[in-house]
């Protein structure tokens, strides 16, 4: 394996969060340089003030980029309905993937990617940025230790505002629009609380019920609203609540509870981590005192280009990405239908 990697970074005019990923992509030291496909070349300007000498070639579009290229990891942000054709053409030219979420707007496509990816013996990850936090790190060493002993349940919640959706530029933009999202909050903020739940714990989700819905009556084809009920492999029960129905800011939170004990991360209220065991004295609340920096897109984007070089073990895998995804389209099935849908787990 080379010392640094090459990047192919694949973008168009709807890209969501280029905020992010530029200075992420700039300050990585494991990263060489940087080639840039860019359909219609909105953000190419932007890019090369961002990324610098790194960035050395510019392209109209995928093909032609992997034509002349041989990146050894590309980073794919585009919207859903985008996003499949990309990856496959990557995978195609041997090139491990690092994709925006959703990356697909129904589940046979993203099975059919893993798929392939399996084949050559590549990596598919999805953008699950928040498995890096070090609070999220610390629960999940600790729950692997057996600290809480045996896992009873789990609560999840996601919520986020619901002014967003007011705007006219929302209504017209891919995130409103099933056939181009392939769904709203649960596919776009939820995936993270969902795939956190799993991966926390150490299990999957294998059944799924629940509802979605458009509570706030917004000009959109896609859910605002998610009540989920949800069994894991290990025996244990949780529930996921979801939606747009704030008018500023996010509140989330995720709580489990064990046969030793429970533990806490509350990001409303700024308690990162806190935690508490059977034995301890009435009162007695354990707080997570060490940073909580970095965090987000930077550190994930740096361990994903390190796992390509073979640096680190990756974040998460294909598998882990499609299992999130198959949860997603599954609980969407449930609400449809009415009844609970059994998620296969590899």
């Amino acid at each position: 394996m080379p010392d640094k990697a090459t990047v192919a970074l694949i973008i168009s005019e709807t890209s969501p969060h280029l905020g992010a990923y530029f200075p992420a992509l700039a300050s990585c030291e494991d990263i060489k340089e940087i080639v840039l496909s860019d359909e219609g070349h909105k953000h190419t300007a932007e890019a090369k003030e961002k990324l610098g000498d790194k960035l050395t070639r510019v392209y109209d579009h995928p093909a032609q980029l992997f034509e002349k290229e041989k990146p050894d990891m590309a980073l794919v942000t585009l919207e859903a309905a985008k996003a499949p054709a990309a990856i496959d053409l990557a995978l195609d030219h041997g090139c491990d993937v690092f994709a925006e979420k959703p990356a697909c707007t129904n589940i046979d496509q993203f099975e059919a990617l893993v798929q392939k990816a399996d084949s050559k013996h590549l990596n598919l990850m999805l953008a699950l940025a928040n498995r890096n936090n070090p609070e999220i790190k610390a629960a999940r060493r600790m729950i692997r230790k057996g600290l809480f002993g045996k896992i009873y349940a789990i609560e999840l919640n996601y919520i986020a505002d619901q002014t967003r959706l007011t705007s006219k530029n929302y209504h017209a933009g891919w995130f409103a629009q099933k056939d181009r999202a392939g769904g709203g909050h649960l596919i776009w903020l939820g995936i993270h609380w969902l795939d956190l739940g799993m991966y926390v714990t150490d299990s999957k989700i294998t059944d799924v019920s629940g509802f979605v819905t458009n509570i706030g009556g917004q000009p959109i084809d896609v859910e605002d609203s998610v009540a989920l009920s949800l069994k894991f492999n290990k025996g244990f029960l949780g529930t996921l609540t979801s939606g747009y129905y704030t008018n500023r800011g996010k509140q989330s939170l995720i709580k489990i509870w064990g046969s030793k004990g429970w533990l806490e991360m509350d990001y409303s209220t700024g308690r990162y981590l806190q935690w508490y065991f059977n034995s301890d004295k009435p009162g007695t609340i354990h707080k997570f005192e060490e940073s909580i920096q970095p965090r987000g897109y930077t550190p994930c984007v740096h361990a994903a280009v390190r796992s390509v070089l073979d640096k680190e073990p990756p974040t998460l895998d294909s598998h882990d990405s499609l299992q999130v995804l198959r949860t997603i389209y599954a609980a969407y099935k449930a609400s449809q239908t009415g009844e609970t849908q059994h998620i296969s787990v590899d």
